[in-house]
């Protein structure tokens, strides 16, 4: 009877082991299969990373690509209004130079024989005079209604104002054409002073005095310059554009302040020029007019940035300056400036250049 049981019970384990054989044999399988699973989502997860990364990478350098070309599309078209502006100012000049130099130079080519002939008729006159000293009354009556005495003094003296008036003019005239310097389309050694006080000259008549306020000041610090390698008529447009803005500055600051006021501390424009360690041109161009807000100061280099009213200003003025002097002449140009003070502008560009910039924009066109 024991064996009898002992046959049944070793059937039932027998039986219990193969059942927890095929439980343990498909739990196997189902560990298996679970890290099989698991592998595989680790593959596709880790491959969507990878590609997400990828993507990320390529979405940011699609965005640089796209800040590049933004950047270069703003470079592009400030070089096009900045050459249109070239354009028609060398146009403009050419055309005012042309029709003024013509006539003024008839007009004193011809002062001279004036002046002989005023000379020779005057001399005429006297010797008239002292050959008849009593001349018939029709004579001596005509001759004290055109006050011949007085005559005689005012006629030179109106000679002299013409031929100063027409020096004037051609000086002007030459300032306009070294200014624009329509004939210098490439880089050559220039007197920058020279340039400085042609584009003074240009803008005389918003420094002389008016109604409104007393004249400005203008004092020249100059340091003994070499001739400078630049494009000249370029640089001569900085300096405009600079100057141009500080009187405006000096004009927004007096409309604030009475004449008195004006006349007790006076608007003024400094101009410093001296070479900075054998290599360097500085020009410092300083006003006392109304200075910059700080909150604005960041953006007087960007293009169409402008504080000036609609139709008073393109805001491409400084924006140009800027890339004429960085990018055409590897300079730098920086201000400083205190509201209610004034501004100074300080330009640095190399005495020569030694790689024009236009090469080396060149070169890197050809790297592509």
């Amino acid at each position: 009877m024991d064996n009898q049981d002992n046959s049944i019970q070793f059937q039932e384990l027998e039986k219990a082991n193969r059942i927890l054989r095929k439980k343990l044999e498909r739990c196997e399988n189902e560990r298996r299969q679970l890290e099989s699973d698991i592998s595989t989502k680790e593959f596709l997860l880790k491959k969507v990373i990878s590609e997400l990364e990828d993507s990320q990478t390529k979405l940011q350098q699609r965005s640089q690509e796209l800040e590049d070309t933004l950047d270069s599309l703003h470079k592009m078209q400030t070089q096009m209004i900045q050459n249109e502006k070239m354009s028609a100012l060398g146009q403009m000049v050419a055309g005012i130079a042309h029709e003024i130099n013509n006539p003024v130079s008839f007009i004193y080519g011809n002062i001279s024989h004036i002046k002989q002939y005023t000379h020779d008729l005057l001399r005429l006159v006297e010797l008239y005079h002292s050959y008849f000293p009593n001349p018939p009354a029709e004579i001596q009556n005509e001759r004290q209604a055109i006050d011949l005495e007085f005559l005689e003094k005012d006629a030179t003296k109106i000679l002299h104002s013409i031929n100063i008036g027409t020096e004037r003019i051609r000086e002007i005239v030459l300032s306009l054409r070294n200014f624009s310097r329509l004939d210098e389309s490439e880089f050559k050694a220039v007197d920058i002073h020279e340039g400085i006080d042609n584009t003074l000259l240009i803008l005389q008549h918003r420094l002389k005095a008016n109604d409104k306020s007393p004249e400005i000041l203008v004092t020249k610090d100059y340091g003994n310059l070499p001739n400078v390698e630049c494009y000249a008529g370029q640089i001569n447009q900085v300096f405009m554009n600079i100057l141009a803005n500080a009187l405006d500055a000096i004009a927004q600051f007096n409309a604030k302040r009475t004449y008195r006021q004006i006349q007790d501390h006076p608007s003024r424009i400094t101009i410093h020029t001296s070479v900075v360690d054998s290599h360097w041109v500085k020009i410092a161009i300083a006003d006392n007019g109304i200075g910059i807000p700080e909150a604005i100061q960041k953006n007087i280099f960007n293009p169409f940035f402008t504080t000036k009213p609609i139709g008073k200003g393109t805001g491409m003025g400084m924006a140009i300056s800027y890339q004429i002097i960085t990018e055409k002449h590897g300079g730098k140009l920086e201000f400083f400036s205190t509201p209610e003070q004034g501004t100074e502008f300080v330009i640095q560009i190399p005495l020569q250049q030694l790689i024009r910039p236009r090469d080396v924009l060149g070169e890197e066109e050809n790297n592509k």
